[in-house]
């Protein structure tokens, strides 16, 4: 079979039945972003006031995004045995369930069980709402939906950390607060996935055939996961080491995110009516310049400010792009296989981002953090380079 998409003329249209199923995807998701952003830190800084290590924390961090890389091959298949309405409700049961028992069994290794468990039905909701997002989109309006799907995930992990701070710290009580979010998320899914969009074939390929088929898409996941990861653990502390202090320091965090969240919508309209791989190549190039441009600003703080709320909007767009760009060749369980494969690049470039990052930090003082983003951007961009000349002959 082939596993390309046919766009038929009906698959250019976004009628009321289209946008209801899509709306209830996103929803679901942003809902549950609501839940996840507030549940990593509130362990982080519940164990840490346990005296447990940061070591230990980070190790735990990764144990769990092992989960991603574990459970993604077998996600599509599931779903597809289950039906995607129920196993998505299954997966939002499991993610309130073991955020129930956080605050009953508060020991290291319990935790680490439970975060685990906690990272499978987060990775198989990723997958599969992004899955049923993809293919519901009308092709000629799928980049400018995953552009208000990402803002909508971007604003729900946002909420996630505020909660912490309206609450004044970090709780047990917390967690059951953080499960009602995903017993929420479950509720638009109930009405409308009878509509959820089938699976329907085989893949007929390997999660890893994947990677080298649609490499512009898949490796745009990676990327973007290792620039996210990476800015998070570093961004701030590239500001101290700037001497900029802690406070600007966090502000380079902030419009990083900010840039994000502002750049996705324009981005999708922009590859609704252009050349994903070539949009994808201009992202990457223009990420890679403002990282570069970084140190040489960094002597002035709003024009670091502005560099930094750049790249990450151009950045941003990698995630995006890609996501649109798989919609509008794959179908079906091809699709889910594909989304599969998209999650899983992503986890893995979240877990081998800050170990790299900290190598090149430490060997070039005080820009490493700058120059690791602007290598990452620029093999990436090299790539889709490489695969763009292999079309033109």
């Amino acid at each position: 079979m082939s596993f390309e998409s046919s766009l038929s003329a009906a698959d250019q249209t976004l009628d009321r039945a289209r946008l209801v199923t899509i709306a209830a995807a996103i929803i679901c998701i942003s809902v549950a972003g609501i839940g996840l952003s507030l549940t990593a830190p509130l362990i982080s800084l519940l164990l840490s006031a346990q005296g447990v290590s940061a070591t230990a924390i980070g190790a735990q961090t990764a144990f769990a995004s092992l989960a991603g890389l574990l459970t993604s091959p077998f996600v599509p298949r599931l779903a597809r045995s289950f039906g995607l309405r129920n196993f998505l409700l299954a997966t939002l049961a499991l993610a309130a369930f073991t955020m129930s028992l956080f605050p009953l069994l508060p020991t290291f290794f319990a935790w680490c069980v439970l975060r685990f468990l906690f990272a499978c039905s987060i990775n198989a909701l990723f997958v599969l709402s992004e899955y049923w997002i993809n293919a519901a989109a009308p092709n000629a309006r799928r980049g400018f939906i995953m552009g208000i799907y990402a803002t909508s995930l971007s604003l729900g992990f946002a909420a996630g950390p505020a909660l912490l701070v309206l609450n004044d710290g970090a709780s047990l009580s917390l967690f059951p607060v953080g499960g009602c979010f995903f017993a929420v998320a479950a509720v638009p899914i109930f009405f409308a996935g009878r509509d959820a969009p089938p699976l329907e074939g085989r893949a007929g390929l390997s999660i890893w055939r994947f990677i080298l088929i649609a490499p512009v898409a898949t490796m745009a996941a990676f990327i973007y996961g290792a620039v996210e990861q990476g800015s998070f653990a570093f961004m701030a502390l590239y500001g101290e080491a700037l001497q900029l202090g802690q406070e600007n320091g966090a502000w380079l965090l902030t419009l990083f995110g900010l840039g994000n969240v502002v750049s996705q919508i324009p981005l999708g309209l922009l590859s609704d009516r252009t050349n994903r791989p070539l949009l994808l190549l201009s992202c990457a190039l223009i990420s890679a310049v403002g990282a570069l441009a970084m140190p040489l600003c960094s002597g002035s703080l709003p024009l670091l400010l502005v560099l930094v709320f750049v790249t990450g909007g151009m950045a941003g767009g990698l995630y995006t792009i890609g996501l649109a760009h798989l919609g509008s060749r794959f179908s079906g369980t091809a699709l889910a296989t594909a989304n599969a494969t998209f999650i899983m690049l992503y986890a893995l470039g979240m877990m081998i981002s800050t170990p790299v990052l900290g190598v090149v930090i430490d060997a070039v003082r005080p820009h490493g953090f700058a120059f690791g983003l602007a290598a990452l951007f620029g093999l990436y961009a090299l790539l889709v380079a490489c695969r763009l000349g292999e079309r033109a002959n």
